[in-house]
């Protein structure tokens, strides 16, 4: 472990998440808030423990080794929800525990959406801004923007681009530098926010509006700055640009930078893992519709499929906005849309959930044990795109699976020992690992009601979420911290 090395990388990421703080200083300023210290003290803090950690080291020139990286990585999303907490906690208002604080900053870095804030309609715009620039600074993550704008750092780039980036194929490389590789997933990432928000401002929104919800949509985060999240602006037209973006954010952005540098549409239809998404955001919208309509849940065609459309195209992207209460809808919608979000978005895109990629390798898996079952002999590769696929990444995909599962359990007995129902506590794992965001039942329509353990609990589902599991859980290895 060369602690040299991940000492000066972790101060200069604290020390560039520090001017994280600035932005809402300068809407505080634009609205005549008449207040922005807690921004201003937070900046101090955060920059001045970045650079304590980073001076004693700034000359060193050990090199990153791979876990190196997972060290950095699960030590700045773990520090960063605590830091990020400071505006929330200082703030006169919202007035809030230290819990919640915590709580909302690690669901806004994590892009999970989880709110314990009510009445967001009636808060400062600077700390709304605020919500908003989290969600946008983890969804592409902050990690990989350091590495694009901070070549100085000298010290192997790509072990944090291994560990920050979501999904199992992560050596892929778009460019031949790994700056050059962060740089383009930054620039697609925003050239699309910036599309996002001119698309929402022709639609109606306030620009202030339309900056937040581009934040949000883009990162697949889902927090809004209305208590009724989308469904506050009782426009179609905006519905549809926030399902047409969503759509776009939870797929792959190799993909989207590979159309872009060849300039050829039938990048997107050559790719496996983006005609699965396609099959199941479509099969999960076509049986929403049907199970609305023909439960009445709403009396025309017309309502049934635009809340449904959006209610599943939200959920299984795990953005978590919402246009209507759909926690009160019939069991089957609800429990099938809280099971979407367990596939998510497709790997290496913003997206929560297991990723379409690996349920599109676990099922090929599954066809290839049955064929063997007819055919012992056989040698029967799995394939994607025509290519097989390594060994290596079938088991890492197995082993992801089964991490998971046992995690998720465990939370969910949890959860259930500090006293919350059967659904409830179901439902908060689910969302906060999958980084969803809105639950079912007493976790619907926000998670202010939840005890404190229970709150902490879904900080580390969050943060497993985001981090996929093996980095998080990697650093509990004994074999790990051994030279």
């Amino acid at each position: 472990m060369t602690f040299g090395a991940v000492q000066k990388v972790f101060g200069l990421l604290l020390i560039l998440f520090s001017f994280s703080m600035l932005p809402p200083v300068i809407v505080s300023l634009i609205y005549n808030e008449g207040w922005a210290w807690p921004f201003w003290v937070a900046f101090g803090l955060i920059f001045g423990l970045g650079l304590f950690i980073f001076l004693p080291v700034a000359h060193s020139r050990q090199v990153l080794r791979v876990r190196d990286g997972f060290l950095v990585v699960v030590l700045f999303w773990t520090v960063l929800g605590l830091a990020g907490a400071l505006p929330f906690w200082l703030a006169p208002n919202p007035a809030i525990s230290v819990t919640d604080a915590i709580f909302e900053s690690i669901s806004g870095l994590t892009t999970t959406g989880a709110t314990v804030i009510i009445g967001l309609d009636h808060l400062p715009k600077s700390i709304l801004f605020y919500r908003q620039q989290l969600q946008w600074l983890g969804g592409m993550g902050i990690i990989v923007l350091a590495v694009a704008v901070l070549p100085m750092l000298g010290v192997g780039g790509m072990q944090l681009f291994r560990a920050e980036m979501p999904g199992p194929m992560k050596d892929s490389k778009l460019t031949p530098r790994i700056t050059e590789t962060a740089k383009a997933l930054w620039y697609i990432y925003l050239w699309m926010t910036i599309a996002c928000t001119l698309a929402y401002w022709w639609a109606g929104m306030s620009l202030f509006d339309a900056i937040g919800h581009a934040f949000a949509t883009i990162a697949i985060g889902g927090f809004s700055t209305h208590d009724q999240s989308i469904g506050y602006f009782h426009s179609t037209e905006i519905e549809l640009i926030a399902v047409w973006f969503m759509v776009l954010a939870g797929m792959n952005f190799t993909l989207h930078f590979m159309v872009v540098r060849r300039q050829d549409l039938r990048i997107y239809v050559q790719d496996s893992e983006f005609r699965l998404y396609l099959v199941v955001l479509g099969s999960v919208i076509t049986i929403t519709t049907l199970a609305l309509y023909d439960s009445q849940t709403y009396t025309t065609w017309w309502d049934a499929f635009t809340k449904g459309l959006f209610q599943a195209v939200s959920i299984s992207t795990t953005t978590g906005f919402a246009t209507a209460e759909f926690y009160l809808w019939p069991p089957f919608i609800e429990i099938l849309l809280l099971l979407a979000s367990f596939v998510g978005g497709c790997a290496g895109s913003t997206g929560g959930g297991i990723k379409v990629i690996r349920f599109l390798l676990l099922i090929k898996q599954g066809v290839r044990e049955i064929s063997r079952l007819i055919h012992p002999n056989a040698q029967i590769p799995v394939r994607i795109g025509g290519k097989t696929v390594d060994h290596r990444v079938v088991d890492a995909v197995w082993g992801f699976f089964s991490l998971y599962v046992a995690s998720f359990s465990v939370m969910y007995l949890m959860l259930a020992a500090t006293g919350l129902d059967l659904v409830t506590a179901f439902s908060a794992v689910a969302a906060c690992i999958n980084n969803l965001g809105p639950g079912l039942a007493t976790v619907g329509p926000h998670y202010a009601d939840l005890n404190d353990t229970a709150k902490w609990i879904l900080c580390v589902a969050m943060l497993l979420g985001r981090l996929e599991i093996f980095t998080l859980l990697v650093l509990l290895a004994p074999a790990f911290w051994q030279r």
